[in-house]
């Protein structure tokens, strides 16, 4: 089964390298990447992952996927699953969140915040603190940094706003594939009421990883596995119709 992968808030997909590398040989992907110098809504987004879905229908109508998407993508990932497009077997949701992870005056610092944070060069301190978790490797808070600076600062600082005001929990009550939420443990971002209210719309299938909220870039071998006995499992085999043992 192909996989689909759905980026986060910088769009350019180079943050799944380590992931993609420590999946199974063999093991054939898309990445979605987003404009980074249009500022575009979630809908207007929703073109972006439909292309890369096409990719896999332009080899084959018949050839089945799953859907993997972390963080700012995951309500557009809900979105397009709940359209039940033909040949998705299943979604991943990595960091998640259906409606907005910031609530309150948090929700209101945040998006002042936004109008004004990435017109300057991101912080090391910043990006360990909410992003790569302490004691990151350098390579890796280097390549958070170089993801951000490809993406003019008026796009990022739309998709924060997009962020704190999204709402798709009734998409997600239509999505009809099976499901699997990842959660990181340590996320100062998106907080476990996310997932639970996401579980409260669809209770489905749960693992908590014991990392930051880049959890596919911090963990990527652990993600990957994780990943790989989902699209492996039961419940993914009978939504493909295959015998289950």
């Amino acid at each position: 089964m192909k996989l689909v992968l759905l980026p986060g808030m910088d769009g350019t997909g180079e943050l799944f390298r380590e992931f993609v590398a420590a999946l199974p040989e063999g093991t054939e992907t898309v990445v979605a990447h987003y404009p980074g110098d249009r500022r575009l809504r979630y809908a207007g987004l929703m073109e972006f992952v439909r292309g890369a879905v096409s990719v896999i229908a332009a080899a084959s109508t018949e050839e089945p996927f799953c859907l993997v998407a972390e963080s700012f993508s995951t309500p557009l990932a809900i979105q397009f699953a709940a359209t039940n497009p033909p040949n998705l077997k299943g979604l991943v949701l990595c960091a998640g969140f259906c409606t907005s992870p910031l609530q309150g005056w948090r929700r209101t610092l945040a998006f002042g915040l936004a109008q004004f944070i990435f017109w300057l060069p991101l912080p090391g301190f910043l990006v360990e603190m909410f992003l790569t978790g302490p004691n990151a490797p350098r390579t890796l808070v280097a390549a958070v940094k170089a993801a951000a600076s490809w993406v003019e600062p008026e796009v990022m600082a739309g998709r924060v706003r997009d962020v704190l005001m999204c709402d798709v929990r009734a998409a997600l009550a239509k999505v009809s594939v099976p499901i699997l939420y990842l959660q990181a443990a340590q996320d100062q971002l998106v907080s476990p009421d996310c997932l639970a209210e996401a579980q409260r719309i669809k209770p489905e299938e749960t693992v908590v990883v014991d990392g930051p909220h880049l959890l596919m870039q911090r963990e990527p071998k652990l993600c990957a596995d994780v990943v790989v006995r989902f699209v492996q499992g039961d419940r993914m085999k009978a939504a493909q119709g295959l015998p289950v043992a």
